[in-house]
């Protein structure tokens, strides 16, 4: 009898001193990242599936798109409607496809997929990631190419859930250095128009302070930046003092923070999910800082 083929395909272990990192065939992404032993995602167990967008690569665009529906370059174009309760297109078109690994050593891997014209993204678009780890700790490096004969519309997310070992997320400290979030219609979680100082509300957390009750699938922007160009998000246990650094750097102009309450009940609050995308909800239809990638040209980005 054959052996059971994990449903994330391909585990492609790394390592590096005294980090280890988990990379998967299915949707590219990254099931399982420790330090010492200790879990710093809540991740999946090899034998399951990636419930909840769990350490996928959102590509070509991140979030929820209206409908489904965008129009670029005079065409109008249907995605798949695969968020039905809201009647979105949601995170792309990666998550479950199959990514080859064609770059490894031991520290690092770099996977790859084409995605060939279907309905609705009609466009020749190569995708590279490589994961690599060093004593600064993890680097994420997306490529996107354009091998077709016609620009595309781009954007890029990612989904880690993070955990610094608290019994649910309001035990943690979170340090996220955003001055605005875009506003998002409650119902179908695409943005109003608007974007609202977080000063004084329960969502500014500039200055690092406990999770607590604070319920969050909010769009935050405005990132306040080093002299390095990144922004850094901190989440840290208060009582072991475990902290993670999550750092992005242009074009992720974005930072999707969810604490889980939609998720399965075992699930929710037990990791926050710092989301870094290049572009809001809908971006593909309100054109709102959308990628666009010419013929034979590349675009790359990097978080860690």
């Amino acid at each position: 009898m054959s052996e059971a083929v994990a449903p994330s395909g391909a585990q492609i272990e790394i390592h590096s001193s005294r980090l280890r990192a988990v990379v998967v065939e299915v949707g590219g992404g990254l099931r399982e990242l420790t330090y010492d032993g200790h879990h710093l995602l809540d991740g999946y167990a090899a034998d399951a599936m990636a419930d909840g967008g769990r350490g996928q690569p959102l590509l070509p665009w991140p979030n929820r798109l209206e409908d489904g529906q965008y129009e670029f370059d005079g065409h109008r174009l249907q995605l798949p409607i695969d968020n039905p309760a809201q009647h979105n297109a949601m995170h792309g078109l990666t998550r479950w496809r199959n990514w080859s690994s064609v770059d490894r050593a031991d520290d690092r891997v770099r996977v790859e997929h084409r995605l060939y014209p279907e309905p609705g993204y009609p466009f020749t678009l190569e995708l590279s990631i490589e994961y690599r780890l060093d004593a600064s700790g993890l680097t994420v490096e997306t490529t996107a190419t354009n091998r077709g004969t016609d620009r595309l519309p781009f954007g890029a997310g990612f989904h880690p859930y993070f955990t610094v070992g608290t019994q649910h997320v309001g035990q943690a400290e979170l340090q996220l250095p955003a001055r605005q979030i875009v506003e998002l219609d409650p119902h179908r979680m695409l943005p109003t128009g608007k974007r609202v100082a977080v000063e004084g509300s329960q969502l500014d957390f500039r200055a690092p302070r406990l999770v607590g009750s604070t319920v969050m699938d909010n769009c935050f922007t405005d990132l306040q930046r080093g002299a390095d160009g990144r922004a850094r998000v901190r989440v840290r246990n208060p009582d072991s003092g475990l902290e993670i650094a999550v750092w992005v750097a242009e074009p992720f102009g974005y930072i999707q923070a969810f604490t889980g309450e939609t998720l399965a009940p075992a699930r929710r609050r037990q990791g926050i999910a710092i989301e870094p995308m290049t572009c809001p909800p809908n971006a593909f239809h309100t054109g709102t800082d959308v990628i666009i990638i010419e013929s034979g040209q590349a675009r790359a980005m990097a978080w860690g």
